[in-house]
């Protein structure tokens, strides 16, 4: 579910870096999933989540600045969806996991590798061709 895979590079580097580090973060939770304990594992998903919010924050500013840099035309478009998927991290956050550790955690791990894999796939490889020309001239 979390496995890198070469469709997923944008042949930006440091981008490429930071979208494995998402399947790393994102492959942590689902291990928290397919561990079948009777353990609490309410601090772990908190750290993880925690995690995954300041990583994608971070990633999100890193593509955003570079889009600008470069006059990425669909710079307000890519915004919007980094919004969303920040909105629903924090949702998670916000929720009482406690009770429904796991339902919820189910929940994460599928909406995250979704979201990556959708956003990777559609929205970040419109860009690839764009970063691509023009980093390189």
């Amino acid at each position: 579910m979390f496995e890198w895979k070469d469709i997923y590079s944008v042949n930006v580097p440091e981008i490429d870096k930071q979208h494995r580090e998402l399947f790393r973060i994102g492959g942590q939770i689902a291990d928290l999933v397919l561990a079948k304990d009777d353990y609490d594992h309410f601090d772990e998903i908190m750290i993880i989540l925690n995690q995954l919010k300041d990583y994608t924050l971070y990633h999100f500013q890193y593509e955003e600045k570079l889009m600008e840099k470069y006059g990425y035309e669909e710079t307000d478009f890519h915004k919007i969806e980094h919004l969303f998927l920040t909105k629903k991290i924090q949702k998670f956050e916000d929720q009482d996991l406690d009770e429904k550790q796991g339902e919820a955690v189910v929940e994460l791990v599928t909406f995250i590798s979704d979201w990556i894999s959708g956003h990777i796939l559609k929205s970040d490889m419109k860009y690839k061709d764009f970063f691509n020309k023009v980093m390189k001239d």
